[in-house]
This record gives structure tokens, sequence and C-alpha cells, in this order.
């Protein structure tokens, strides 16, 4: 993958056509935001129980793959990640054994996060897609909750990703071949290699095309109401005939998300006609998606980007699909 700074000096922008968004979460569910600093000064570092070491920290994580991401690029400027964290796990410092909770001071707790996820977003590297700008936008999660904290060290598990984050709405978008949501390492250099693996691994030309394509099918007010029908109804299908359909992912109280924004959004709502096109359902779908807990959120969001493209190959081939038959 060639990975290309854009020179501003060649771009010719008119100012009347710039649209500024209010800045909002990548992702929402029950996280804080939290800066690196934080990370790194304030947090303590889980160990291995069995043999005391430690593990690779979220600071080192995400300090880690933003010298990668620096390194591929030869950036000079300055990239600062967009981190969120939830399940706070708190202790205290020895001398604060038998201390009732709320006589604590502040230098006698300590707190590590449970999960984490962070985005490290390019706005050098950003395409336009079906009118929105989309930077693109290299992150990854860690949830302390994969790993056996009570054995000896082994593996650790890490999930990265690199595509594009649409600026309109800070939604990920998300291809298969841009996440590894499987990662084990047992070194910070592994963990490294492994982003740089991904990283010039990735079909950004061949995403993008991809992405602009759903700009060109559209459902019907009844099509949609159909769809979204049937993606209630798979929740409730016998295990055999889920085996022969394509494993969605998306939940109920998403579902109910995506019907509502579908009426309401102010980017990706319905049209005058009250058709929606496949672009602007993707985007409900990883709206919907932020409700998602850390964990697993990532691999929530590429199912969203193989289901759109599921629906869009029928509807290119009219061949059968369940979800919209």
């Amino acid at each position: 993958m060639n990975l290309v700074l854009n020179n501003p000096a060649n771009q010719v922008i008119d100012e009347e056509e710039i649209i500024v968004f209010p800045k909002r979460n990548f992702i929402e569910a029950n996280t804080l935001n939290v800066d690196l600093e934080h990370l790194k000064n304030e947090c303590t570092i889980p160990v291995f129980a069995k043999d005391n070491e430690c593990t690779i920290s979220h600071y080192e994580f995400i300090n880690s793959t933003k010298e990668v991401v620096e390194d591929i690029l030869n950036y000079n400027g300055i990239l600062k990640p967009d981190i969120r964290v939830s399940h706070v796990i708190k202790g205290r410092t020895p001398n604060a054994i038998g201390k009732p909770a709320k006589e604590l001071l502040e230098h006698e707790k300590t707190i590590y996060y449970e999960r984490m996820a962070f985005v490290i977003e390019v706005p050098e590297i950003s395409e336009i897609i079906n009118g929105n700008k989309l930077n693109l936008t290299i992150g990854g999660v860690r949830s302390y909750n994969q790993e056996n904290l009570f054995s000896k060290k082994s593996l650790e598990k890490f999930k990265v990703f690199v595509g594009f984050q649409n600026t309109v709405c800070t939604n990920l978008c998300i291809s298969t071949d841009g996440l590894k949501d499987d990662l084990r390492v047992s070194s910070i250099s592994e963990l490294k290699a492994k982003v740089y693996e991904l990283i010039n691994s990735y079909k950004k030309k061949e995403h993008l095309i991809q992405l602009e394509k759903m700009n060109d099918l559209s459902l019907s007010e009844t099509q949609f109401a159909h769809l979204v029908g049937k993606m209630k109804l798979y929740a409730h299908l016998g295990k055999e005939e889920k085996l022969q359909l394509f494993p969605l992912a998306v939940n109920d109280s998403q579902l109910n998300i995506v019907l509502r924004d579908y009426n309401i959004d102010p980017h990706f709502c319905k049209s005058e006609n009250k058709s929606i096109n496949i672009w602007k359902l993707y985007n409900l779908l990883t709206e919907a998606n932020k409700s998602t807990y850390i964990d697993s959120n990532l691999e929530r969001n590429v199912n969203a980007y193989g289901f759109i493209n599921h629906l869009a190959n029928s509807m290119e081939n009219q061949s059968y699909n369940w979800f919209l038959h």
C-alpha cells in the first residue's frame, strides 16, 4: 500500500464548501476519554500473577503504534491519539490498607483500565467519498479480560486496524483486510512488527472503491422496512438456518437506533422520497455500533462492512438474498 501525504499547496479548496462539524466520539458505550500522559503516569500496569511479569501496558501499545505510523509516513507533525477506556480496576497503595474507601487520599488510590480503544487519525491522507471526507485512521483495542492474568506470562492478545474515519460523524470504516483481531505477541518489538505488516498489506484503493460504490444502490422505504424486519428475525432463527446466511452481528437495540436515525439523522437519514442508499445505511449501522463495548466494537464494525457489501453484491447481480427477499 502506498500511503502518500497530501500536499496542501496543490489543493484548491473553496472556503464556502468547507463545513465544520462538532467533534463526536468514535465509540460511546460506557467509555471515558483519557490522554496518553494519564495512561503513562497515573495508571498501574497489570502483571501475570504467577511470575510477576509485566503485561504490555496500554501506553506502550498506543505509543508503539504511533511510532510505526510516524515511521511509515515519515511524519513530522504531531499525531494525537484519541483514547477511550472502560471498566476501571481500582486499588490502593500498601500504606492505605484497612482505610475506609471514603477516606482514601488521591495519592493512595491506584487504577488501571481493563479495556482500551484508540484511534490515530492522519488528516493529511484523506479522500472524499460520497460527499464525505474520510481520513486515514490507524488504531487498536486491548482488553485485559481476555488475558489469563492469574497464570504465568504468555502471548498477549491485541487488535489493530487500519482504515478510514468519516469526519462527518467520526464513524470508523474498516474493511475485512484492515483488521487483525487476534494478534498474539510476547514483546513490544513483535507488536510493532505486526502493525507494520498490517499497514503495508492494507488494500487502500480497493477499500475506497467499495465504499464509493455504496452510493449507487438504494432501497425504497418498503425495501428498507423489509430488510430491518429480516435483520430482527435473524436473531431468532435456529442454528442450522443461521449457518446458511450471512453471520449478522448487529443486535436489536442497535437496529432500533438505525430505525430512529433513518428518520432523523442530519447526515444519513432517508431522502425526500423516503429511499435510502446503502452508503447512508452503512453509516447508520456504524453509528449504531458506537454503543458496542470496546472488546467487540471492531469486529462488529467489520461485520457491518461485510453485510453491506453482501447486500450490494446481491442487488448488483439481481441474485437471491434472504435479507432482501
